[in-house]
C-alpha cells in the first residue's frame, strides 16, 4: 500500500475529511451541553381530567435538564406515555424556553374484570390504573365486560349493540361476560341474567336477543315471580328461571 500513491492520497483525503467533520462537530456538541436558554415552562395544552399534577411532575424529573436545543422531546413523550391515564402525548419545543404538550387522557368505557383497577377505553383496548379522583366524590356509572384476553374490543361492540337493542323495551346491560369456550352472558340493570351462549350460523348472537326483546313484553315482563335467568340458547324458544330456581343444567355454566 505504502507504494501506491493513489491509495495514500485517497486515505489522507477521507483523514482529513474525518478531522474536519470532527472540528466541526464540537461546537454543536458543546452548544447543547452549555446551560444556556434552559426549558423554563412545560405548558399543557388542553384541561387535564385524570393526571394529577404531581404525577405530571414525577414523571417529568430529571428529563428538562440541558438546554432548549439539546433537550431529548422524545424521552420526555415517553415518560409521559407511561403514566396510567395517558393513552398519548405529544411534544414540541416552542422558542426561546418553552414546552408545548398535547396529552390524550384514556376515555374509558368500561370495567374489565373484578380487580377494580383495569378498563376498557373507546377504542377497545384495556389498560390498567387506579381509580381517579372524580370532582365531588363522583363515580363511573359504566358496564362491567370481561373475558379471554384480546376479548375487550369484541364485548364492547356487542355491548353496544346489545344496549340499542334493550332500550326499546327499556332494559339496560350492566354486565358482559365472555367465557373461556366463547359463550357470552349478560346481565341486566333488573338483576335479570341473559344466557346468550355461543355465536352460530343459523342462530346469531343478535338474532337470539331480538328473539328476547320481541316476546319481553307479553311473556317476560309483569311475571310473577320475576324472571331471573333466561336461557336464550335453545333453537325454538327460551327459558325462563324465577330467583332461587337452579338451572336445568344445574347452575349458570358454559354451553
Amino acid at each position: 500500500m505504502w507504494h501506491q500513491p493513489r491509495v495514500l492520497n485517497l486515505l489522507a483525503d477521507i483523514l482529513f475529511a474525518a478531522g474536519w467533520a470532527i472540528l466541526l462537530a464540537l461546537p454543536v456538541i458543546a452548544l447543547l451541553r452549555m446551560p444556556f436558554a434552559p426549558v423554563r415552562v412545560v405548558e399543557f395544552a388542553d384541561p387535564l381530567r385524570f393526571v394529577a399534577a404531581r404525577e405530571l411532575e414525577e414523571a417529568l424529573a430529571g428529563r428538562l435538564r440541558g438546554n432548549f436545543f439539546g433537550l431529548s422531546t422524545e424521552n420526555v413523550r415517553e415518560a409521559l406515555e407511561r403514566l396510567p391515564w395517558v393513552r398519548r402525548a405529544r411534544v414540541r419545543r416552542v422558542w426561546p424556553d418553552r414546552l408545548e404538550v398535547v396529552l390524550e387522557e384514556q376515555e374509558v368505557s368500561a370495567h374489565w374484570g373484578d380487580s377494580g383497577n383495569e378498563w376498557v377505553n373507546v377504542q377497545g383496548e384495556v389498560f390498567a390504573a387506579n381509580p381517579p379522583d372524580l370532582p365531588e366524590g363522583g363515580k363511573f356509572s359504566l358496564p362491567r365486560l370481561s373475558g379471554p384476553p384480546g376479548s375487550a374490543a369484541f364485548l364492547l361492540r356487542r355491548y353496544g349493540e346489545s344496549a340499542r337493542l334493550l332500550a326499546r323495551v327499556s332494559l339496560v346491560p350492566v354486565a358482559l361476560r365472555l367465557s373461556a369456550r366463547q359463550a357470552l352472558e349478560m346481565e341486566l340493570a333488573n338483576r335479570m341474567q341473559l344466557k346468550l351462549g355461543r355465536e352460530r350460523e343459523r342462530s346469531s348472537l343478535t338474532w337470539r336477543l331480538q328473539r328476547f326483546i320481541d316476546l319481553y313484553p307479553s311473556v317476560v315482563a309483569g311475571r310473577t315471580p320475576p324472571a331471573r335467568i333466561v336461557d336464550l340458547r335453545y333453537p325454538n324458544g327460551f327459558a325462563l328461571y324465577p330467583a332461587g330456581v337452579r338451572t336445568a343444567n344445574g347452575g349458570w355454566e358454559d354451553e
